[in-house]
C-alpha cells in the first residue's frame, strides 16, 4: 500500500520540532514522485533545509515550495508527526495543491492507480473487525480439558493407561474411542460411575496425605532443580479431581435423572465444611500459600489453581447463576428489580473504533508553549458539518467510524478558515443507519446520596438552611428543582450494598434491642468463614503467582518458580524441542494468569452479593497487597500481542493427541500455531483483570488517586486497541473514574475517548465526571478514607465472627422467669444445705438460710434484681 506526502514550507518561522520530526521521518522515504525529479536523498542534498537539526530557531524558503513524496506508509512515518491543522487542499495528480496562504503543514493524497491508505495501518490501528469473543464462564469443553495438561506431559498418558488404571478409568477408554466426541461421552459415564461409589472422598483423603508429606517436601526444597517428576503423585491425583469437578459442573441434555441428583449433592457436599471442618477450596488455598511460601515448591502450581477456580465456579455458581441470585435477593430485600440485564446488554454492544495517538504529539507541542489557536473550532462550522448527515447528532458511533476512516485524530478535523468551501457529505448506504443502534444501552443510576446532596446545595442556594437527609421537603425552592428531583427520584437505584451497611448501623447501634443477627449458611458464606483466618495470606499469595506469570515481570533470584509442572527431566538437545518448551511455558504462564484471574472475580462478586463488607475486606487486602499497579504492570505491554499470542499446539492437546495420529512436528507448524483470530483465554484474563480493578476502585477516590499516581491513563487507552466491546467497556470505566482528576488539558486532547465513555458507560444523572468540579475531587485525606473504612469491617467481623472475643455487657440476657429458674447454678458452701424450689416462700426460705453464720442471700437479691432491672422488669419471690 502506497501514498503520496505533500509537505508545504511557506516562508514562515517554523517550529523547531517540525524540523526534528521531518529530518527523522522523511529521510528514510521512497523518493520524488513528481515524473523526473531527483529522489529523496539527492533534494535533500541540493540545498533543501529539511535536515535542518533541532537547534535552529527557525527557517525562511521562498513561497509555495512543496515536496511530494510517495512510499509505503511505515517509511513515510506519517501517524508519528501529522500536525493537528490542516490547509485545505485541492488533489491535482500526483502532488497536492492549494490556497495555503501563510499555512504551512504535511498531509496525505492516495495516489492515482495505487490503493488508498488506510491511515490507522501505521499504529496498528487498522479498522479491523470486532472480536467475535463470547465472553462466558469458561471455554469450550475441549479447551479447558486440553489446557489442565502441558505438553510436556503427553508421553506420560501411555504410562497413566499402563500404570494408574484408575486414572484411565477417569480419561475414558480412549484407545477404544474414534472421535472426541466419543471421548466426552465415556468420560461423563465413567466419571458418574465413580461418583456413585465415593470415590471424591477417598481422592481428597490421597491429597491432604501428599499436602503432609514432609519427606517429599524437604526433598524439593534441597533440589537445585525441580521437574516433573518431584509432582507424579500429586498430579495423578490433581487431574483426577479436575477433570470429576469439572464434568459434573456441567449439564448435559442426556444426563440421567440420577445424574442430575447426584450432581447437586456433590455441589453441596463440595461447598459444605466436611474436609477437615471446612470446605475443600480452602484447602486448595492452604495449598497455595505452602508452595508460596517455600515449603513446598513441587506443588503442582497450575493445577492446583485450575481445581481451585473450577471448585469455586461448581460450589458459588457462574456469573448467569449469580446474576439470578441477585435478582432473588433484591427480591427478599423489598427493593425493585433490575433496571436491565447486564449481560444480556453487553454482549448486545458493538466495539467503538480505538482512538488514535497523534494527540501525545499535540500534548508536547502545548507544553513548549506553542498553542495552535486556529485549530479551535467556531461554532457555525461546527453546525454546519452536522448538518451534513442528520444522523451524526444521534449516533456518536458512527461519526467515531468515520472519523477513523479520515484520520488518525483524536477529534474531527475541520476548515480553518469560515469562508472555505465545506467538503461534499460522504454518502452512506442505508443499511449502515438502520445497522446503528439508537439511545443508551444503559438506564441511569442516581444514589440516595446523589439526591440529598442536590437538595443539600440548592437549600443553601435558595434558602440558607439544610435539613440533613431528608429528601421530600421542597418547599420554597424554585420550580425547577421540583423537576430535577422528581427526575433524580424517577432513577433512584439502592443498592443491596447500601441495604446491608444501613442493616449494620443498625445492629451496631442497638447491639441489645437489635436481636440476633440470622445469618443463612449459603455456599459463600460458609467459604468466607473458612477463609476469614488466613484470607490476608491467601491474597498475597495468589498475587505473588499472577505476578510471576505476567508477561510484563523480569525473572528474579527471589522470585517464585512456577514452572515446576512443566520443565521435563532432561532439557532440550534440539531446536524443534525447544521450540516447543517454550510455547509450552508460555501456555502455562497464560493459563495461571487465566485461573487467578477468574478465582478473585469470582470470590468479589459473591462476596459482594452475600454481604457488602466481606467484599470489602477481601478487596482491601488486595489494595495492601498492590493489586492494583501488579495489573496496570500487567497492561503495561503490547496488549494485541497478547491477546493474539499463539502459544499453542493444536496436535498436541488433549483428548486430540490420544485419540488421532499425531504429524511430525516441524519448526515451520510451531511457529505458525493455530488460525483463531485471538487467544480465548488470553482476552478472557485481559476482561477479568479489568473488572478486578473494577471493583477495587469503584466509588473509592484514594484507591482512584491510585490509578492517577500510577500514569495508567496511557496504559488504559492503549488497551481501547482491542475492538472487543465488553474488554473497551471496562477500560472505559476505569477512565472515566479518574478523568475529573487528570486535568482540562488532557479531556481537551481526548475528546474521542470522552465520547466513547458517554456513549457506552451508563450515566450518573448528577455526576460531575468530565469537568472536576465534585468535591470528590479535591485532595482530602485519603488515608483517612482506608482507614475508617477497616474499622467498619473489623467491627462487622467481630461482631458476626468473633463471638469469644466480644463485649460481655452486649451479650443478650435471657429475661424468662421459667428459663432463668429451671438452670443450675453452681451455689457456694454457704447454700450446699439449702435446696430452692418453685413452691417454697419466702419468709421459709429465709428461716433455712438464718441458720447459717453469714447469710449472702442479700447480695444474691441484689445481684438477680439488679439483672432484672436491666429489662425493665420486676420479679418478687
Amino acid at each position: 500500500m502506497f501514498c503520496a506526502l505533500v509537505v508545504l514550507l511557506d516562508g514562515f518561522a517554523t517550529s523547531p520540532e517540525l524540523f526534528g520530526v521531518i529530518s527523522l521521518s522523511l529521510i528514510p522515504s521512497a523518493g520524488m514522485a513528481r515524473g523526473d525529479s531527483p529522489n529523496f536523498p539527492d533534494f535533500v542534498r541540493n540545498g533543501w533545509a529539511l535536515r535542518a537539526p533541532r537547534s535552529h530557531r527557525s527557517l525562511s524558503l521562498s513561497p509555495a515550495v512543496f515536496v511530494v513524496l510517495w512510499g509505503p506508509p511505515r517509511a513515510l512515518g506519517v501517524l508519528q508527526w501529522l500536525p493537528a491543522a490542516q490547509p485545505q487542499t485541492q488533489e491535482v495528480g500526483w502532488s497536492c495543491l492549494g490556497n495555503v496562504g501563510a499555512a504551512a503543514g504535511m498531509f496525505l493524497v492516495p495516489i492515482p492507480g495505487k490503493p488508498a491508505l488506510d491511515l490507522q495501518e501505521d499504529e496498528g490501528y487498522s479498522e479491523s473487525p470486532d472480536l467475535e469473543f463470547e465472553y462466558a464462564d469458561t471455554d469450550k469443553w475441549t479447551a479447558e480439558l486440553s489446557e489442565l495438561y502441558s505438553y510436556t506431559e503427553g508421553p506420560e498418558f501411555l504410562l497413566n493407561r499402563k500404570c494408574f488404571e484408575e486414572d484411565f478409568r477417569i480419561h475414558s477408554t480412549f484407545g477404544e474411542c474414534s472421535s472426541e466426541a466419543e471421548v466426552q461421552a465415556w468420560m461423563r459415564y465413567n466419571i458418574f460411575l465413580l461418583l456413585e461409589v465415593g470415590t471424591f472422598n477417598a481422592l481428597v483423603e490421597l491429597l491432604n496425605m501428599e499436602i503432609d508429606n514432609s519427606a517429599a517436601c524437604s526433598s524439593a526444597v534441597r533440589k537445585p532443580a525441580i521437574s516433573l517428576a518431584d509432582s507424579t503423585d500429586l498430579r495423578v491425583l490433581l487431574n483426577i479431581m479436575y477433570l470429576i469437578v469439572e464434568t459434573v459442573r456441567q449439564e448435559a441434555e442426556g444426563d440421567k435423572p440420577e445424574w442430575k441428583s447426584m450432581r447437586q449433592t456433590f455441589r453441596a457436599e463440595l461447598g459444605a465444611p466436611l474436609y477437615n471442618n471446612e470446605p475443600f477450596s480452602v484447602m486448595l488455598f492452604g495449598m497455595v500459600t505452602k508452595f508460596c511460601s517455600g515449603h513446598a515448591p513441587h506443588f503442582p502450581m497450575k493445577k492446583v489453581l485450575l481445581l481451585l477456580w473450577k471448585t469455586v465456579l461448581c460450589t458459588l455458581g457462574g456469573f448467569e447463576e449469580l446474576q439470578s441470585m441477585k435478582a432473588e435477593k433484591r427480591e427478599v430485600l423489598g427493593l425493585p428489580p433490575l433496571p436491565e440485564d447486564s449481560i444480556q446488554v453487553i454482549r448486545s454492544m458493538r466495539a467503538a473504533s480505538p482512538p488514535a495517538s497523534a494527540s501525545d504529539l499535540i500534548e508536547q507541542q502545548q507544553k513548549r508553549g506553542r498553542r495552535e489557536h486556529k485549530a479551535l473550532i467556531k461554532q457555525d462550522n461546527l453546525d454546519a458539518f452536522n448538518e451534513r448527515d442528520p444522523y451524526k447528532a444521534d449516533d456518536s458511533r458512527e461519526e467515531e467510524e468515520e472519523n477513523d476512516d479520515d484520520n488518525s485524530l483524536e477529534g474531527e478535523t475541520f476548515p480553518l478558515e469560515r469562508d472555505e468551501v465545506m467538503p461534499p457529505p460522504t454518502q452512506h448506504p442505508p443499511s449502515d443507519r438502520i445497522t446503528c443502534p439508537k439511545g443508551l444501552p444503559w438506564a441511569p443510576k442516581v444514589r440516595e446520596k446523589d439526591i440529598e446532596m442536590f437538595l443539600e446545595s440548592s437549600r443553601s442556594k435558595f434558602i440558607g438552611y439544610t435539613l440533613g437527609s431528608d429528601t421530600n421537603t421542597v418547599v420554597g425552592l424554585p420550580r425547577p428543582i421540583h423537576e430535577s428531583i422528581r427526575t433524580l427520584k424517577l432513577h433512584k437505584y439502592t443498592s443491596i450494598a447500601e441495604v446491608q451497611v444501613h442493616m449494620e448501623e443498625e445492629y451496631l447501634r442497638s447491639p441489645l434491642s437489635g436481636g440476633e443477627e440470622e445469618v443463612e449458611q449459603v455456599p459463600a458464606e460458609i467459604l468466607y468463614q473458612g477463609l476469614l483466618p488466613s484470607l490476608p495470606q491467601y491474597m498475597i499469595a495468589l498475587l505473588k503467582i499472577l505476578l510471576a506469570a505476567a508477561p510484563t515481570s523480569k525473572a528474579k533470584t527471589d522470585s517464585i518458580n512456577i514452572l515446576a509442572d512443566v520443565l521435563p527431566e532432561e532439557m532440550p538437545t534440539t531446536v524443534l524441542q525447544s521450540m516447543k518448551l517454550g510455547v509450552d511455558v508460555n501456555r502455562h504462564k497464560e493459563i495461571i494468569v487465566k485461573a487467578i484471574s477468574a478465582v478473585l472475580l469470582l470470590l468479589l462478586k459473591h462476596f459482594k452479593l452475600n454481604h457488602i463488607y466481606q467484599f470489602e475486606y477481601m478487596a482491601q487486602h488486595l489494595v495492601f497487597a498492590n493489586c492494583i499497579p501488579l495489573i496496570l504492570k500487567f497492561f503495561n505491554q503490547n496488549i494485541m500481542s497478547y491477546i493474539t499470542a499463539k502459544n499453542s499446539i493444536s496436535v498436541l492437546d488433549y483428548p486430540y493427541c490420544v485419540v488421532h495420529e499425531l504429524p511430525e512436528l516441524t519448526a515451520e507448524s510451531l511457529e505458525a500455531g493455530d488460525n483463531n483470530q485471538f487467544c480465548w483465554r488470553n482476552l478472557f484474563s485481559c476482561i477479568n483483570l479489568l473488572r478486578i480493578l473494577n471493583k477495587l476502585t469503584k466509588w473509592k477516590h484514594s484507591r482512584t488517586m491510585m490509578l492517577v499516581v500510577f500514569k495508567s491513563a496511557p496504559i488504559l487507552k492503549r488497551a481501547l486497541k482491542v475492538k472487543q466491546a465488553m474488554m473497551q467497556l471496562y477500560v472505559l470505566k476505569l477512565l472515566k473514574v479518574q478523568t475529573k482528576y487528570l486535568g482540562r488539558q488532557w479531556r481537551k486532547s481526548n475528546m474521542k475517548t470522552m465520547s466513547a465513555i458517554y456513549q457506552k458507560v451508563r450515566h450518573r444523572l448528577n455526576d460531575d465526571w468530565a469537568y472536576g468540579n465534585d468535591l470528590d475531587a479535591r485532595p482530602w485525606d485519603f488515608q483517612a478514607e482506608e482507614c475508617a473504612l477497616r474499622a467498619s469491617i473489623e467491627r462487622f467481623n467481630a461482631r458476626r465472627y468473633d463471638r469469644a472475643h466480644g463485649n460481655p455487657d452486649f451479650v443478650p440476657v435471657d429475661n424468662c422467669l421459667q428459663s432463668v429458674l429451671g438452670q443450675r447454678v453452681e451455689l457456694p458452701e454457704e447454700f450446699q444445705g439449702v435446696i430452692l424450689t418453685p413452691d417454697l416462700t419466702k419468709a421459709k426460705a429465709q428461716t433455712q438460710i438464718s441458720t447459717h453464720v453469714e447469710s449472702p442471700w442479700p447480695r444474691l437479691t441484689h445481684v438477680f434484681y439488679r439483672h432484672v432491672n436491666r429489662f425493665g422488669d420486676l420479679i418478687w419471690i
